[in-house]
């Protein structure tokens, strides 16, 4: 295992994550807690010693799980958290948003809420979840510098979601010096606004870094969702059109090539290649899919040592994706959720429309 900085931070992430949403919630299949912890621990003898959850996944069980799973093994991790959604004074709707709340007296007490959870006096990365552009006032930037300072936070992000992405707010990440780090959706099947960010931060020179989550399009790249199988209603995924599906399997079948780097047959597997794609931009400094389950773990940690995408291949398939995989028919999924009613992603001239959610 590999490891990146955090922006300038000095806080090191390992290029593989363990996304810490899978545990405390069912919305990817149902396990114990004894079960979590063990996938945990798992991941950590790996070498995924980065670790994001949030307070707001199984409202505070999966802070809980992660702080029985590193108890004796806190200084080999960096724990990440997420703070912002008030579900204390609010019930969760099925897979729906929760109501928000960035007051001062309001984070500062979800705050201390997940360090008692995680059972840690501090947190190594502290991100903002879902916040719109509006929410992060100067109040809000004052605070988080303050934890920053005195030692209870090492690196600050600004989490994005919970469709594709928020363009404004991913930008205002980059832009605004307290912020780290940006996490956004990001895979070879939806590059926006990942890569908007990527050109951003270079063109800017800014020294922000993405975090990358949905590494594997939601079980396409990985493909442990093929024609055959049967989504559960309360499966996460679940949500996706049946066209965005359809049209996903055409794509993985278009980008086999990457399975076979330079003749080496079976050299990398779908999951690790899409893994590797997105850890040939410099800017993703860690990669957090959705372990399931041990044979994951053991997999998907592993991408790091498997051949990097070339220069060709990465050129190959930025031109495949140029063409829409020559696909020639909508997946259902043409759209980005924005907080200024889609004027930044016209802006940014991306091919997209705002959400009407």
């Amino acid at each position: 295992m590999q490891h990146r900085e955090l922006g300038n931070s000095g806080v090191e992430v390992s290029e593989v994550g363990f996304g810490a949403w899978v545990v405390g919630t069912d919305w990817w299949g149902d396990r114990s807690d004894e079960q979590a912890v063990g996938m945990v621990e798992k991941a950590l003898d790996a070498g995924v010693t980065y670790v994001d959850t949030g307070d707001v996944y199984g409202h505070g069980d999966s802070e809980e799980i992660i702080g029985t799973a590193i108890a004796g093994r806190r200084d080999e991790v960096t724990l990440s958290t997420k703070i912002g959604y008030d579900f204390y004074d609010n019930p969760q709707a099925g897979h729906g948003e929760l109501p928000k709340e960035l007051n001062r007296e309001y984070l500062t007490e979800a705050f201390e809420a997940s360090l008692d959870r995680l059972d840690t006096d501090y947190v190594d990365v502290l991100q903002l979840h879902n916040a719109n552009v509006d929410e992060v006032t100067p109040e809000v930037r004052d605070l988080l510098r303050e934890w920053k300072a005195d030692g209870r936070v090492r690196a600050l992000g600004w989490a994005l979601g919970p469709s594709i992405g928020w363009l404004a707010e991913g930008d205002a990440a980059v832009e605004y010096e307290e912020f780290d780090a940006v996490q956004t959706v990001f895979n070879l099947f939806e590059q926006e606004p990942g890569r908007h960010f990527v050109d951003t931060i270079r063109e800017s020179g800014s020294d922000t870094s993405v975090i990358a989550r949905v590494p594997h399009s939601s079980g396409l790249l990985n493909e442990q969702v093929t024609p055959d199988t049967v989504l559960e209603d309360g499966d996460h995924r679940s949500h996706r059109p049946k066209e965005w599906y359809e049209t996903g399997w055409e794509k993985v079948d278009a980008i086999r090539f990457l399975e076979d780097p330079d003749g080496v047959e079976g050299a990398r597997t779908m999951a690790q290649a899409a893994i590797r794609w997105l850890l040939a931009h410099d800017e993703v400094a860690s990669v957090t899919p959705t372990f399931r389950d041990g044979a994951d773990i053991a997999e998907w940690s592993a991408a790091a040592d498997v051949p990097p995408i070339s220069d060709a291949e990465y050129e190959r398939l930025d031109d495949l994706y140029a063409r829409n995989f020559d696909i020639d028919r909508d997946d259902g999924m043409d759209v980005l959720r924005t907080s200024v009613d889609g004027e930044d992603i016209e802006a940014a001239g991306l091919d997209k429309r705002a959400a009407s959610y």
